[in-house]
């Protein structure tokens, strides 16, 4: 059963009642409708929050598996937002526990098994997992994931000048965006549900392993296409001998990743065939390069024709 990617919100006060109508038809499409309630709760709280606090484009998404789908607000501020300070229960005083508790990110808390943020370069994800009943205090530890640096500028002798010629900048956009949607979907599983996902530290580890064999400077060039709008770039950066290997086990870790995407083992979306066709020549010519052959570029490309296609650096 495919499932809707993502709802874009409006800057109104309609958007939390359109999140909570969005949620709630996600959840039953994914036969959850024990976690209707505190789903809609949960989701009605993040979005008001997100409208008076942070700034557009404001979204909402399920990710996570359909045994522990994970609700996400996203917005275009990247302020971390604060777990609340919650106050400790008075007996017998219901009415207050709810006046003084109940609000914000602490009734959030209380509909979660798991909850958290994450701060990313152009805004931020604030997420939680529904639990089938709210509870009257929190157990769920608010988690804020990072990613790993990159690794340090290769400068020995061995470090091989590599190639990228013609990289589709829009296409290559894509990809980024979908890889790290897949990155972050795995960490948060390997934090929140270790037992349950064994393999997804291990594929965190591998994904974290391949990130370090890219230079500063490779995402530099590419950051700098997408900011002066070329359609095609030139790449040109140093990475060492011995990363080979990594890409070719990764070349076919993304293909599982994909085949997870697509069975709903995962609720991320799968890469689609422009971006997987993108992705293993990338790869392949990652691979190639290292092991001594020359640069081959991206199909269709030609310098001759493509005056706007310019080598950053």
């Amino acid at each position: 059963m495919p499932l809707s990617s993502e709802l874009t919100l409006a800057s109104s006060p309609r958007a939390a009642a359109d999140a909570r109508r969005w949620v709630s038809d996600v959840c039953r499409k994914l036969e959850r409708a024990d976690l209707v309630e505190c789903a809609e709760l949960g989701v009605s709280e993040l979005v008001a929050n997100a409208i008076l606090h942070a700034t557009a484009p404001f979204k909402v998404r399920v990710r996570g598996t359909a045994s522990h789908p994970r609700i996400e607000v996203v917005d275009g501020s990247t302020n971390p937002p604060l777990p609340p300070a919650l106050p400790a229960p008075r007996d017998g005083d219901d009415l207050d526990l709810l006046l003084t508790f109940g609000r914000g990110l602490a009734m959030v808390a209380q509909c979660a098994v798991a909850w958290g943020a994450t701060i990313e370069a152009d805004g931020k994800v604030v997420w939680f997992e529904p639990s089938d009943e709210m509870t009257d205090e929190v157990v769920a530890e608010w988690v804020v994931d990072h990613l790993d640096e990159t690794g340090p500028e290769p400068t020995s002798d061995a470090a091989v000048e590599v190639q990228l010629l013609g990289v589709d900048v829009a296409l290559y956009s894509a990809l980024g965006r979908q890889y790290n949607e897949l990155r972050r979907e795995l960490r948060l599983l390997s934090l929140s549900h270790q037992s349950d996902y064994p393999l997804a530290g291990d594929l965190t580890s591998m994904f974290a392993n391949f990130e370090r064999q890219f230079p500063d400077t490779y995402r530099t060039q590419l950051r700098d296409a997408q900011d002066r709008g070329l359609p095609r770039v030139d790449l040109t950066f140093p990475m060492m001998r011995e990363s080979a290997p990594i890409f070719v086990t990764m070349t076919e870790m993304f293909d599982v990743a994909d085949a997870f995407c697509r069975a709903e083992r995962l609720l991320s979306m799968a890469r689609t065939g422009p971006q997987r066709t993108l992705h293993n020549w990338l790869l392949g010519e990652l691979i190639h390069q290292l092991d001594g052959r020359s640069a081959q570029p991206w199909p269709g490309y030609s310098r001759t024709t493509s005056s706007s296609t310019s080598r950053v650096g």
